[in-house]
C-alpha cells in the first residue's frame, strides 16, 4: 500500500493535527474552531495539545475555512458483493463512500449467498479491510435464505459482528413467525430492521400509484403496500419487546403511523432515503429508469411531509439506498429496468443542501447522518468528535463549489437522477480509524 503524502515505511501515519477546522458534531453540540489531535486511531485532543502527544511525526493538514465533522454513517447500502462482482464491488463502494465522507457502511443481508451465517459476515468484513477504506458492518437475516419460512441463528449472527438482523424487503410470511422473531430479538436485545413492502398489494408495481403513473401508462404501487404491513408490524411490537427500525419510509401516512408509534412509547425509530426527499413522482420519466426506486417516489405532498418529518425529529436517520447497477441495468424502458439507484456520492451532498436552503438545520442534517445512526447500531464509538472515539472524520470545504458528472462519481454504478446537479460543499479528506484514507486530487487507487 502507498504511504500517504510522503510517510516512510515503519513511520506511525496515524498521527495528525488537524489545525484550524470549524469542529461541528452534533453528539457533543459542539461548533467552534479548533485543532484536532489524532494519535492511534482515537481523538485523543480537542484544542489544547494532549500532554503526552508527540512534538515530531505528526503530520499537520492546515483546515482554515474547513468543517471537521464526524464520519458519515450510512444504515443501509448494498455493495453488490458477494455474488453481484459485475455492478460493483466492496473495494469499488467503499472508495465512492469516503470520497462522500462516509466512513461506516451497513450492509443489508441480500447477497448471494445471503448473509445468514456467521462465515458470509466474515467474508464481507476481510474484504472491507483488504480494501482499507471505509469501515463495513453486516446487518444479519431474519430468516433462513430471506424466504421468511424458518429463523436465522440471529443471536448467532449479532455475536459475529452483525450490528442488527432484518429480512429486508422480502415479506415473512405469517404473522406468527414474526412475532416469533420479534420476541427472538428481544430476548438478545438485538436490533431488528424493517422495510415495510406488501408483495401483494405492490405486485409487478414500479410507480406510484397516481396520476403520473396512469398517464404515463406505468403499473402502481399503493401507499397501502407500505401502511399495511407497518400497521400489522406496530400491532404486534408491544406484545414482543423488540425495538424496531423502520427503514426507508416513503410516505405520508406511513410517518404519521411512526409518530403515533413514537407517541405511544414503543421502541421504535425510522430513516428515509436521501432522494426521497428531494425528488417525487413528478420526475417519473415513462423512457428512463434512473428514477425506478423501490419504495417508489411518492407525491410532492408525501415528499414535503418526510421533510417535515425529518426537520421535527420524527424521522431519526437519513440513508443512502445504494444500489449500483451495470449501465445495461438502467437502459430498457422504466417498468424493465432494475430498482435503485447510487447514492453513495450524493448522501453528504444532498443533505447539505437541505440545510442550505432552509429545510433543515445543519446540525439536524448532520445528527441524521452520525450520531443517531451510531445509537442506533451501537456503534457508540463512531459519529461523534470526542476525545477516545474513533477517528472517524471528513474534512469538508462548505464553499467549494462542484457538479455530479463521471468525471466527480466514485462509484462503480452510473445510475442516478442527480447526473448533472450542482453542489456547493466538497469533502477534502476522511480518515477512518485515524487513517487518511482518501483526499481530494488522489487518484482512484489510492491510498
Amino acid at each position: 500500500m502507498r504511504h500517504p503524502e510522503g510517510c516512510r515505511p515503519g513511520f506511525d501515519c496515524d498521527t495528525w493535527l488537524i489545525r484550524g477546522a470549524r469542529v461541528l458534531d452534533p453528539a457533543s453540540g459542539q461548533d467552534q474552531v479548533a485543532d484536532v489531535y489524532l494519535a492511534n486511531g482515537k481523538i485523543v485532543g480537542i484544542g489544547a495539545k494532549p500532554e503526552h502527544f508527540p512534538a515530531q511525526d505528526v503530520r499537520t493538514i492546515s483546515a482554515d475555512g474547513q468543517w471537521l465533522i464526524p464520519g458519515v454513517i450510512d444504515g443501509w447500502a448494498r455493495l453488490r458483493e458477494p455474488g453481484l462482482e459485475h455492478k460493483a464491488t466492496i473495494a469499488t463502494e467503499t472508495l465512492a463512500a469516503v470520497s462522500g465522507g462516509i466512513t461506516t457502511l451497513c450492509m443489508p443481508p441480500d447477497t448471494d449467498p445471503v448473509l445468514d451465517t456467521i462465515a458470509v459476515a466474515r467474508f464481507i468484513k476481510r474484504r472491507a479491510q483488504l480494501a482499507g477504506r471505509a469501515r463495513v458492518v453486516a446487518i444479519g437475516a431474519m430468516t433462513q435464505g430471506l424466504k421468511g419460512e424458518l429463523l436465522a441463528e440471529m443471536a448467532e449472527l449479532t455475536e459475529g459482528g452483525c450490528v442488527g438482523i432484518t429480512n429486508a424487503h422480502y415479506p415473512v410470511k405469517d404473522l406468527r413467525l414474526l412475532r416469533r422473531a420479534l420476541e427472538y430479538a428481544a430476548t438478545f436485545d438485538i436490533q431488528v430492521i424493517v422495510q415495510p413492502l406488501d408483495p401483494s398489494l405492490g405486485k409487478r408495481g414500479c410507480a406510484h400509484e397516481g396520476v403520473i403513473a396512469t398517464r404515463l401508462g406505468l403499473p402502481g404501487i399503493p401507499v397501502s403496500a407500505e401502511t399495511a404491513p407497518l400497521a400489522q408490524m406496530l400491532a404486534v411490537l408491544p406484545e414482543t419487546g423488540a425495538r424496531i427500525h423502520v427503514n426507508n419510509i416513503s410516505s405520508r401516512a406511513a410517518l404519521r403511523l411512526v409518530e403515533q408509534a413514537k407517541a405511544d412509547g414503543l421502541p421504535i425509530t425510522a430513516s428515509v432515503s436521501a432522494h426521497q426527499l428531494w425528488l417525487s413522482e413528478m420526475d417519473t420519466d415513462a423512457l428512463c429508469g434512473s428514477t425506478h426506486v423501490l419504495p417508489p417516489l411518492r407525491s410532492l405532498r408525501d415528499r414535503d411531509a418526510l421533510r417535515e418529518g425529518l426537520a421535527a425529529g420524527i424521522i431519526d436517520c437519513v440513508i443512502s439506498d445504494h444500489q449500483p447497477h451495470e449501465s445495461d441495468g438502467k437502459l430498457a424502458p422504466f417498468p424493465e429496468t432494475e430498482p435503485g439507484i447510487s447514492g453513495l456520492d450524493t448522501l453528504l451532498p444532498l443533505m447539505l443542501k437541505l440545510a442550505d436552503d432552509g429545510v433543515i438545520t445543519l446540525d439536524r442534517a448532520l445528527d441524521a447522518l452520525t450520531r443517531r445512526p451510531a445509537d442506533l447500531f451501537g456503534l457508540h464509538d463512531s459519529g461523534r468528535i470526542e476525545i477516545g472515539a474513533r477517528a472517524d472524520l471528513a474534512l469538508v470545504d462548505p464553499d467549494s463549489f462542484w457538479t455530479l458528472d463521471d468525471t466527480t462519481m466514485r462509484s462503480a454504478g452510473r445510475d442516478t437522477p442527480f447526473f448533472g446537479w450542482d453542489f456547493r460543499h466538497e469533502v477534502q479528506s476522511t480518515w477512518v480509524n485515524g487513517k487518511k484514507v482518501f483526499w481530494r486530487g488522489s487518484t482512484p487507487d489510492a491510498p
